[in-house]
């Protein structure tokens, strides 16, 4: 482990004490005990979300750093594959025919939408393993899920259809409890397992796909193996908290320059770094003084925007 990991790993135990103990009401260290009436504060409310906020920000910073590291493109996103679109139109379905009331089936119904998002992203793909094929694959379903999400929020049959979706979209970790840490933390854990049995080919296929299709590396079984980790990871984080972005692209640009620029080398920083940076910005969204709570979702676009822009005039520099 080298001295960025440890320090990143510090860096999160720490962030997750205090979000645990941060929020409109402080909880000390001493009331963190079954005798003390504020400790269902800890057990029922911040806790689950504080798990829900390391393994949602683990989840984007890996997949991020896993997808940056496939397509080779430094700009890559885990919302490109279309995954996190599909997710959320599932979701928007549950809200648009009132089935959201039943705990279980909106993050199912997002998953569901993860799921079919990877089977036609796998479908349309092929066997070939194309990278380019594979790009434009995901670009055209995330176009058609948005589509569709803009869709059912146009044609919602209530005002308050139309108000939950609009609020679900724009993501938070606000009133979750342990049922969405039982449905989305085993999953986020399996895709992250997923991914990281990915990070020798991705080594390899920096020397180019011809070199990594010669050093052994199958490009159909790398390429289904992503789309599974992706999905997984992407679906049950967006099932959990809606939609955040940005996350899988600040991450491992922050973590790259120390990890060697290797894509192997980068995947646990990255998920570290994105368990880090989303606990910090959820804690400073309930800190906030704002008369009700800011989206989380809407904090990390407000930070991924103006990183993007910098991220595309550094390149435009670099090129000129």
């Amino acid at each position: 482990m080298t001295r960025a990991t440890t320090l990143l790993a510090l860096g999160v135990l720490i962030a997750a004490i205090l979000s645990v103990a941060a929020g409109k009401v402080w909880v000390p260290l001493d009331a963190w005990t079954a005798a003390d009436p504020r400790s269902i504060i800890i057990v029922e409310l911040r806790l689950p979300r504080t798990i829900l906020a390391l393994a949602v920000g683990a989840a984007l910073g890996m997949s991020g750093a896993a997808m940056q590291g496939y397509l080779r493109n430094p700009l890559a996103d885990p919302g490109l594959f279309g995954v996190s679109s599909g997710a959320a139109f599932g979701a928007v379905c549950s809200l648009y025919f009132g089935y959201a009331a039943q705990t279980w089936l909106l993050p199912g119904f997002a998953l569901f939408g993860a799921a079919a998002t990877m089977a036609a992203l796998a479908l349309i793909a092929g066997r070939s393993g194309s990278l380019i094929l594979f790009t434009l694959a995901g670009m055209i379903l995330t176009s058609i899920t948005g589509s569709l999400t803009a869709l059912a929020l146009s044609l919602a049959p209530t005002p308050f259809a139309a108000s939950e979706i609009m609020t679900w979209l724009m993501g938070a970790l606000t009133d979750r409890s342990w049922n969405e840490v039982v449905v989305s933390v085993p999953l986020i854990v399996l895709g992250m397992a997923v991914l990281a049995r990915t990070a020798r080919s991705l080594d390899a296929l920096t020397l180019g796909e011809q070199a990594a299709r010669s050093m052994g590396v199958d490009p159909h079984r790398l390429q289904l193996a992503v789309i599974v980790g992706v999905a997984l990871t992407v679906g049950a984080s967006v099932a959990a908290a809606g939609v955040i972005g940005f996350v899988g692209l600040i991450v491992p640009h922050l973590v790259r320059p120390f990890a060697g620029h290797r894509p192997s080398a980068t995947l646990l920083p990255a998920a570290l770094g994105g368990a880090l940076l989303l606990t910090v910005a959820d804690s400073l969204v309930r800190l906030a003084p704002t008369v009700s709570e800011l989206r989380l979702g809407i904090a990390m676009s407000m930070l991924g925007g103006p990183f993007f822009l910098y991220l595309l005039i550094s390149m435009r520099r670099r090129l000129a």
